[in-house]
């Protein structure tokens, strides 16, 4: 093909995070612009174990837009998608504006004109981990589109405003580290923004353990289970009300302190109460099994043999716990966690992620925390810590999608 031939074609590769609040989210003022009932504060987790990769592009070669995710094409259409793209386009054409001429040439950076925004954009996304599943895939996934078509139309600034209008949690996954999502009072939204309160290097000896108890679907999604309880459940009004306010100055006072003790037992009262919610709604809604409540008896009696909290259990809106402690427990909890829920012998790799040494236990800590083990009942474990936001990927060849702008499998 000659140079002349080429289609005009700009393409850019990032990766975003996956997030677990510890003060939850949970429940909407404005269902169109994501606006919540309260404030929350999560942990950002490390991208070498959690990330959504996502390649966008845009070429005057595209007939329409597109979308591709984990390798199957899906509907572009979906107005949260859509929220976001328009949204970005429209900072873009404002940014343009502003430098004046209706548009920037990039001439004064010495950067390649911009193609236009009348151009249609190809997105491929992937996830490394189950989607859907109870692990924040959107927040993944839609803070990773919104950082990748921002790169893509040069646009900076606030973005996590932005990425809420994908999905709420999403604009927490704009930052690495401890974030709040401050929920604002303006009717416009403006004001509902992520903030980090401290970045990923603040807590080295952090460590988060993920027990992947199911990859499939959760039946109530967290949209619907929001709009059910915002609706019946009393507990939620009071939560959101007289709760969480003072319930995010203490964890923001512990995460600061690195306060594990303070910490861990506010992350476990969040969890539950966010789950009371749950079963406050009506008709009730279980997020939890049977193996979730086995890890909850689990940790509480592992924290009274240490004599003091070492160890916190945290639950989204599914069965999958995250366990939260530090770096000179976690090779314990790890044998703990997999004397009681042993691996089934199908020549699987039971641990993921970050490397844990082999732990002795002492009979007395077997006999007091290890009963009725469940085999089978935990596929495997993540091992993960605190991590950085959206990162750029500068390699070529990681990009999703060909030069011909169609996801690498198929343009192969």
């Amino acid at each position: 093909m000659a140079e002349a031939d080429k289609p005009a074609l700009s393409v850019v590769t990032c990766t975003a995070p996956v997030n677990i609040a510890v003060v939850k989210y949970w429940g909407k003022r404005d269902e169109e612009l994501i606006l919540p009932i309260n404030s929350s504060l999560s942990i950002t987790l490390h991208q070498d174990q959690l990330k959504t990769t996502t390649t966008a592009a845009i070429s005057r070669d595209f007939k329409e837009d597109r979308l591709w995710l984990n390798g199957q094409e899906d509907d572009i259409g979906h107005p949260r998608l859509q929220s976001c793209l328009r949204e970005v386009r429209r900072l873009a054409r404002k940014r343009r504006s502003a430098n004046g001429s209706g548009g920037d040439d990039g001439s004064s950076r010495g950067d390649p004109p911009p193609l236009s925004l009348a151009y249609r954009v190809h997105i491929a996304s992937e996830n490394n981990f189950p989607t859907a599943a109870g692990l924040a895939s959107s927040a993944a996934g839609y803070a990773c589109l919104v950082y990748t078509l921002a790169k893509l139309y040069g646009v900076e600034g606030e973005l996590s405003e932005v990425a809420r209008q994908g999905s709420g949690s999403a604009c927490r996954s704009m930052f690495g580290g401890f974030v709040q999502w401050v929920m604002g009072q303006q009717a416009d939204g403006k004001d509902s923004i992520a903030l980090q309160v401290a970045p990923e290097t603040h807590w080295p000896e952090l460590r988060v353990l993920i027990l992947v108890v199911s990859a499939e679907k959760k039946p109530v999604g967290s949209t619907a289970g929001m709009q059910t309880s915002v609706k019946t459940s009393l507990l939620l009004k009071h939560r959101a009300e007289a709760v969480v306010p003072e319930r995010m100055a203490q964890m923001i006072q512990h995460v600061q302190q690195c306060n594990f003790e303070g910490f861990a037992e506010l992350t476990m009262k969040d969890s539950n109460q966010f789950h009371a919610t749950c079963l406050d709604t009506f008709p009730p809604i279980f997020y939890l099994n049977d193996t979730s409540k086995q890890v909850i008896a689990l940790v509480h009696r592992l924290n009274a043999h240490y004599g003091k909290t070492k160890v916190a259990y945290t639950f989204d809106a599914g069965p999958n716990p995250v366990l939260f402690t530090t770096e000179d427990t976690m090779d314990e909890l790890v044998e703990v966690v997999r004397r009681s829920f042993p691996p089934e012998n199908n020549g699987g790799q039971f641990l993921k992620g970050l490397p844990a040494k082999a732990a002795s236990l002492s009979e007395e800590l077997v006999s007091a925390v290890v009963r009725d083990p469940m085999p089978g009942a935990i596929r495997y474990l993540l091992l993960t810590k605190p991590g950085p936001g959206p990162l750029l990927v500068e390699d070529a060849s990681c990009h999703l999608l060909g030069a011909d702008g169609l996801p690498r499998s198929s343009s192969s």
